[in-house]
């Protein structure tokens, strides 16, 4: 009984342990156009990014500075020392002209290949060569990046944010 329980309690610790840390508070710097001093020098604005882990895959970005605030949902995928992070729903489909899962019979990280990090499949399975993607997490370094589109046929217009989790 007692060999048992340890079994049960390690499998558990181990699963715990395989859960990435990217839920938290990262604090940073806005830049882009729209930060731009009265001079056109670029300025970085404090700025901080809170995310929540939503459900599997799935998180929720707040993320806010000075004149600027907005909440979204995005699905990141584990890709070894790193987490991207992708449009989910409609986003998806507008960004990339079909339904994200639209070929997997089985659930969406079901169907991976030996060695195959969730990232590569997501990459493999649902994108064309020359999709692009904006941000995710750099686990050894705590932080995370992400380029908001403030006009998706402009990119002159992106803000970008960098941070650390604190």
């Amino acid at each position: 009984m007692a060999v048992a329980l340890l079994v049960l309690l390690t499998a558990c610790q181990t699963k715990e342990t395989n859960k990435p840390i990217i839920e938290g508070v990262y604090e940073g710097t806005v830049t882009g156009l729209q930060t731009e001093s009265t001079d056109g020098t670029t300025e970085s604005k404090t700025s901080v990014s809170e995310i929540i882990v939503t459900g599997e895959n799935e998180i929720q970005v707040h993320c806010y500075s000075e004149n600027f605030d907005t909440t979204f949902v995005m699905n990141y995928y584990m890709d070894n020392d790193s987490a991207y992070v992708c449009y989910t729903g409609d986003e998806f489909e507008k960004m990339y002209s079909h339904i994200l899962g639209e070929g997997h019979m089985r659930g969406m990280m079901e169907d991976m290949h030996k060695g195959e990090t969730e990232w590569m499949h997501h990459m493999n399975e649902e994108h064309h060569n020359g999709d692009e993607h904006f941000g995710g997490f750099d686990l050894k370094n705590h932080s995370f990046s992400y380029t908001f589109q403030m006009n998706r046929s402009d990119a002159s217009d992106d803000l970008h944010f960098k941070g650390i989790r604190k």
